[in-house]
């Protein structure tokens, strides 16, 4: 059992913010990912729970006790880094046993002056160590040293070294960036499979979204030290919370386009359509007030090839500036007015820069804001 509360947390460097009054609850054995821009305090939050940060208010508990008045070396806790931070003058296997060693050798002193009991140590170390880099794939590498490794290689020697503590909680820091686009993405399966496995709580850090879509079992999005919204992935890319969270989820990112709604329609110098029974109920207090639409970019589609089980909006022209070809469709920068924005099509749609085209938007996938406050009306 291995619950983590962060209640009231505020952490601040003198007069900077870096985490303003975080409240959220990590649920046993649930793969928390923290995601969001450099600077937005999610790395800080994990290093207050490890210890490596004291809070400036709040409190942090795991399973109902509090730990933010512990050592670091007492919550139970272990964490991986962005730089592996391995030994380089010792062997893989040393790298990995040496948590276990200097925890396992803080018995007393009666104990290690007995023979077996030293011995049943050493059993145990060696057990665990060779159980963890089985698991990882890495057990022919354990006479080697840092130097002789791989990226991928170092960072499995990391995540071992964290396994064999058999610690309540992971912390992971970025761990796969080092890693080249292949092996990153091989890394994240396997240790999305490895978590699910131990059953161990975990608490990822990244501002890479595709980590955070595919690893989490839940997001926690944050920005300028705020919480800005807790959910599943999926919930998160189809309900964002406000206009920052519909930015930053996604590839290619949501379109913006300010407008207002007034009789039923959206309206802005890009184009005009008739809002869907639901969003006009939720925008009946907006008549003429500013609004932002969203669209992602898959979700319009040329007006004369229409989708199949879209709700189409009117169609609206848009010139296509400049085309972008990734194999199995093209993304389309285009501009309507003034307003630039990207659409994507599939690979065989016939196109060329400079064209005109009529565009419509799948009206199921609306999403609208507040222009003043930026959080969500219609989503």
């Amino acid at each position: 059992m291995a619950q983590v509360t962060f209640s009231n947390i505020t952490k601040r460097f003198g007069t900077v913010i870096a985490v303003n009054d975080l409240n959220l609850e990590i649920k046993d054995q649930e793969f928390m990912v923290f995601v969001g821009p450099s600077g937005c305090g999610k790395t800080t939050a994990l290093r207050m729970l490890a210890g490596l940060e004291e809070p400036s208010e709040g409190s942090i508990s795991v399973d109902d006790r509090r730990v933010d008045d512990l050592s670091p070396r007492d919550r139970d806790i272990a964490m991986v880094f962005q730089s592996y931070a391995l030994y380089p003058h010792m062997t893989v296997y040393d790298n990995i046993a040496f948590s276990l060693r200097l925890r396992e050798l803080k018995t007393t002193v009666w104990q290690l002056s007995h023979w077996g009991e030293a011995q049943n140590v050493k059993r145990s170390i060696d057990e665990r160590v060779k159980a963890a880099a089985q698991m990882l794939g890495i057990l022919e590498l354990l006479h080697r040293k840092p130097k002789e490794l791989s990226g991928g290689q170092r960072q499995r020697v990391a995540l071992a070294r964290a396994i064999v503590r058999k610690p309540k909680v992971f912390l992971m820091d970025e761990p796969l960036s080092n890693l080249d686009a292949k092996l990153r993405d091989q890394t994240r399966a396997e240790l999305k499979k490895l978590q699910e496995a131990l059953g161990v709580t975990t608490l990822y850090v990244t501002h890479d979204q595709k980590e955070a879509m595919t690893l989490g079992s839940r997001i926690a999005v944050m920005n300028h030290g705020k919480l800005q919204q807790v959910g599943t992935p999926e919930e998160v890319y189809h309900h964002p919370a406000n206009l920052f969270v519909a930015g930053f989820i996604g590839t290619p990112p949501m379109n913006f386009f300010k407008g207002s709604v007034s009789d039923g329609a959206f309206q802005s110098p890009a184009m005009r359509f008739s809002l869907p029974p639901e969003a006009m109920e939720k925008t009946r207090a907006y008549g003429g007030k500013p609004v932002i639409l969203g669209v992602r970019p898959q979700d319009f589609f040329p007006a004369d090839a229409p989708a199949p089980r879209v709700q189409p909006s009117e169609p609206f022209e848009a010139r296509i500036d400049v085309i972008e070809p990734l194999g199995d469709r093209m993304d389309l920068h285009l501009v309507a007015g003034e307003t630039r924005f990207i659409a994507q099509v599939n690979a065989d749609y016939a196109c060329h820069e400079q064209d005109t085209l009529r565009l419509a938007i799948d009206l199921r996938r609306l999403h609208l804001f507040d222009q003043q406050t930026e959080q969500a009306i219609v989503s």
